[in-house]
């Protein structure tokens, strides 16, 4: 028995020296876990996203559309967009031109417009516009239930104060007053309350609020009859008419995190071909370290290319993206996302001691990424601070850049941004790959 213990002991002590499994085995469920927490907001006192942007745009001089605009500033799940600069640098109100720009470029992907026919005294009923840009399903899903929710709280006052406006249209002010007076009393005399105060919230346009129920019984139909009275117009401005954002966003990213996974594997492959002297005999010709970090760059920018290549060609027999229209772009897309995933792993290799650390930290740091970065679930179901993390990823910047490409169909000089980005990435990791690389001797 005392050889099992001892044994145990061996095996105790060599994972210890194994830093690469303690990191998977600790750090990355942990990393996950906090990450995953953040989203679903296990410690947020109220779960769910918060501040997706979404424009509002006021056309309407009636205070119902001041009041609609209130109601939604109040939902946390929105952060509001009212205003926009000018060329000298002051606010002014947002226009239809300018959200349509901005929804173009990415900058939110949702517009409520408040048309002047808001309440209209012809038309009894709420009318409203709604800009999408889905490039995001689960997204838009969720925007655009919490847009029905506050607009349908809100639906049984606007709507009594359109009732009252058409009434005034068609028998005058005084005749109306008296029939809101009349109509008070006898409320008040077959159900009570104060006459005064239901011919106030009668005129206001706030009595059907009060009286129709939350929940239950013929509640439940309120839905249905407030959806055929309030009429919204849905236009989507960005992105092919037909076919999902979401599948772009899907083989972008799961292109790109295994992308970093191969990458990162030719990492643990430089340890190797180090242990074999390999590179002391190159380096005896007229080969410097330099040239060897270069090429094992380049190589790992040719394999990346030929991997994205062939998972967005995948992509294009399973759900039918388009790869061939704007290939120009896209291809200075993956060319650029290529750059950045090859000198990551690169820079695994010059921070790593060896070939298990160096696959340790690989793993931690690529799940972690694809995680924040946007390849498994949409940035903007996450908190704010995680979303501002999230830019800090190789992961954020391809998939942003290959979705802008496969699904809104942008050129070479709106995708440019995002290009430059992940060529910043690469040169920045390869400058420093190779002043680490030369400081810690790995080739001698």
């Amino acid at each position: 028995m005392s050889q099992v213990f001892t044994l145990l002991r061996k095996s105790i002590l060599t994972f210890r020296r194994a830093r690469a499994a303690i990191m998977i085995t600790f750090a990355v469920p942990i990393v996950l876990i906090y990450i995953f927490g953040h989203v679903f907001g296990l410690n947020n006192k109220e779960s769910g996203p918060t501040g997706i942007p979404v424009a509002v745009i006021n056309q309407s001089n009636d205070p119902a559309g001041q009041q609609l605009v209130e109601a939604l500033q109040a939902e946390k799940t929105f952060s509001l967009v009212t205003a926009a600069k000018g060329a000298d640098g002051k606010s002014h109100p947002l226009t239809e031109a300018e959200a349509r720009a901005a929804m173009h470029a990415n900058e939110y992907r949702f517009t409520l417009i408040l048309p002047a026919d808001l309440l209209s005294a012809e038309h009894p009923g709420l009318h409203l516009r709604f800009l999408t840009s889905p490039r995001n399903e689960m997204e838009t899903q969720l925007v655009t239930g919490i847009l029905q929710k506050t607009i349908f709280s809100k639906a049984p006052q606007l709507l009594g104060r359109s009732l009252q406006e058409t009434a005034k249209r068609q028998v005058g002010s005084d005749r109306l007053a008296g029939f809101d007076r009349r109509l008070a009393e006898n409320i008040a005399a077959t159900f009570g309350g104060d006459a005064a105060t239901i011919e106030e919230q009668v005129r206001n346009g706030e009595f059907l609020n009060h009286a129709l129920p939350a929940t239950g019984g013929a509640g439940g139909d309120a839905g249905d009859i407030f959806s055929r009275i309030v009429k919204v117009d849905t236009e989507q401005v960005a992105g092919p008419t037909q076919g999902n954002g979401m599948a772009a966003r899907i083989v972008g990213g799961y292109a790109i995190m295994f992308l970093l996974f191969a990458v990162s594997g030719g990492a643990a492959a430089m340890f190797e071909e180090k242990a074999t002297g390999i590179y002391q005999r190159l380096l005896s010709a007229p080969v410097t370290p330099s040239h060897i970090v270069w090429a094992r760059f380049l190589f790992g920018m040719l394999l990346g290319v030929v991997q994205i290549v062939a998972l967005l060609v995948a992509g294009r027999f399973l759900f039918g993206l388009d790869i061939l229209h704007h290939a120009p772009a896209l291809g200075l897309v993956v060319l650029a996302a290529a750059a950045a995933c090859s000198s990551f792993g690169v820079l695994i290799t010059a921070l790593s001691p060896s070939a298990e650390a160096a696959r340790g930290l690989a793993t931690f740091v690529v799940i972690a990424m694809s995680a924040v970065g946007g390849a498994w679930f949409p940035v903007s179901a996450m908190p704010s601070f995680m979303q501002m993390i999230s830019k800090l990823t190789i992961v954020y910047w391809s998939v942003e850049g290959l979705t802008d490409v496969l699904w809104a169909g942008y050129s070479i000089p709106e995708v440019i941004s995002k290009v430059a980005v992940l060529f910043a990435i690469a040169g920045a990791v390869m400058a420093f790959s190779i002043w680490r690389f030369n400081r810690s001797r790995f080739f001698e």
